[in-house]
């Protein structure tokens, strides 16, 4: 009996010694590998990288992490057999991580990367349409929520375009991918401007962001400015395609059908909306029909077109005013304000516009679209709320920091910010003209719906 609990001794220290030594050998060339790849050297990498991976596939997450660059660097270099050969091994390498760490491995992102890297090698692999726009509608319904790559997003929505144009999609395919998309964009627009929002407070309130959070700022822009990006890419490919001729056909045969389908009239109203089909009786049909099943901030937004169309502005303001009470959520109000101000500053209703794209800023300071519509506003009425003609092209300084503002705050915008305040600035009083006014420093009041003030430089 001894000699056997002996032997078992033995053979469990003998396993747990080959354990060590197998850790030992797997942490010395991970170590390797690691240390290779921090210096972009994944040639010299690959052999202890691919040694480790065989041997302790559940050793550290750096194998999956670090192995994701050097397989991309070997599919950049090689061509033919041999870069679908590491194509391949890299879609397994994904598959491996969802295995061994799969609570770092979220589900619809390596899903998207994987649809992402066959489109992107749709040649080498022999891929067709159909198969790629399945695989990313198969990560799309896997998880939605981690499904957030905005070049993966526009990729699935372009598969489906070209689906359509081949005859192998249906209009009602292509529309209703484009509101699940867009509404997709839309929900990450909202979560990125929410976290910039603090920070953008923060720095408005003077306090400078720590280093960190200068980092995470400068990473929401990137992905709010890519978001916008692709969301006029969505909009460029579905171009004449959601036509009016398209449209109206289609809602009007499918409408009895889905009339008690709040989300169905939703994207009909809205479809028809932006594409300026308001003028069908379809399009009144659909408004009442979604606000009998459904009253809401959109709701009532859309009645109020209605009624701006009869030239019943009053009541129109009033629905808009109801509008706007009744949206609770603070990004989705931000969003309602602007197009509501946007409505009525093309009336030329300045002053009740410039207090919706107020109400929007202080909602979603980030966006600087409001900023740039009070800019546009106050230079249109330069002539109008000027008592001088010093005073008149004083305006423009106004117009000009209302342009400032908009560049400082939202990345998505700072180019044609810039180009605003230049436009501005040119038509604002000169050096010459404040020396020949001698009133630098002073405060002029600027009156009518612009009622604010602005010191001479």
């Amino acid at each position: 009996m001894k000699a056997k609990i002996t032997l078992l001794i033995l053979l469990f220290l003998g396993i747990n010694i080959g354990f060590a030594q197998q850790d030992e050998e797997c942490m010395t060339k991970l170590s390797i590998f690691h240390e290779y790849v921090k210096a972009k050297n994944y040639d010299a990498a690959y052999e202890p990288w691919m040694a480790v991976r065989n041997k302790c596939p559940k050793f550290n997450n750096a194998i999956y992490v670090d192995g994701d660059k050097i397989l991309n660097d070997k599919i950049d270099k090689s061509t033919g057999a041999e870069k679908k050969a590491f194509i391949e091994d890299l879609l397994k390498l994904w598959e491996q991580r969802a295995e061994h760490f799969a609570s770092k491995t979220p589900k619809g992102e390596y899903a998207a990367k994987a649809c992402q890297l066959m489109y992107d090698n749709k040649d080498v692999l022999g891929k067709t349409n159909e198969e790629l726009y399945e695989c990313f509608d198969a990560a799309y319904k896997l998880d939605k929520a981690t499904f957030t790559n905005p070049k993966s997003l526009y990729t699935y929505f372009s598969l489906m375009v070209d689906l359509y144009d081949a005859g192998k999609k249906t209009a009602a395919d292509l529309f209703n991918k484009y509101d699940d998309i867009a509404e997709k964009v839309e929900d990450e627009v909202e979560n990125y401007s929410v976290k910039l929002n603090k920070l953008i407070e923060k720095e408005e309130a003077g306090t400078a962001l720590t280093s960190k959070e200068g980092k995470y700022k400068r990473f929401y822009e990137s992905y709010l400015k890519a978001y916008d990006q692709i969301s006029g890419s969505i909009d460029g490919k579905l171009g004449p395609r959601a036509n009016c001729e398209n449209l109206i056909p289609l809602y009007q045969r499918d409408f009895e059908e889905n009339i008690h389908d709040a989300v169905w009239l939703k994207r009909a109203v809205s479809r028809m909306f932006n594409k300026e089909c308001t003028d069908d009786p379809l399009y009144i049909k659909l408004v009442k029909a979604y606000d009998e099943e459904a009253p809401s901030a959109d709701t009532k937004y859309f009645v109020a077109g209605l009624l701006l169309k009869d030239n019943k502005e009053t009541e129109a303001i009033s629905y808009f005013n109801q509008s706007f009470d009744l949206e609770t959520d603070p990004f989705k109000k931000s969003k309602l304000a602007y197009r509501i101000g946007l409505i009525l500053k093309k009336k030329g209703r300045y002053g009740q516009a410039k207090g919706y794209f107020r109400n929007a800023l202080k909602l979603n300071p980030s966006n600087g679209r409001p900023h740039m519509a009070i800019a546009a506003m106050y230079a249109s009425s330069a002539n109008d709320c000027g008592d001088t003609t010093f005073n008149k092209r004083a305006v423009y300084w106004l117009a000009a920091d209302e342009a400032r503002r908009a560049a400082r705050v939202d990345p998505t915008l700072k180019s044609a910010a810039a180009k605003s305040v230049a436009n501005y600035m040119a038509k604002a009083p000169s050096k010459a003209d404040i020396f020949t006014a001698a009133n630098s420093g002073q405060t002029i009041k600027i009156g009518c719906w612009i009622n604010s003030s602005v010191t001479v430089p």
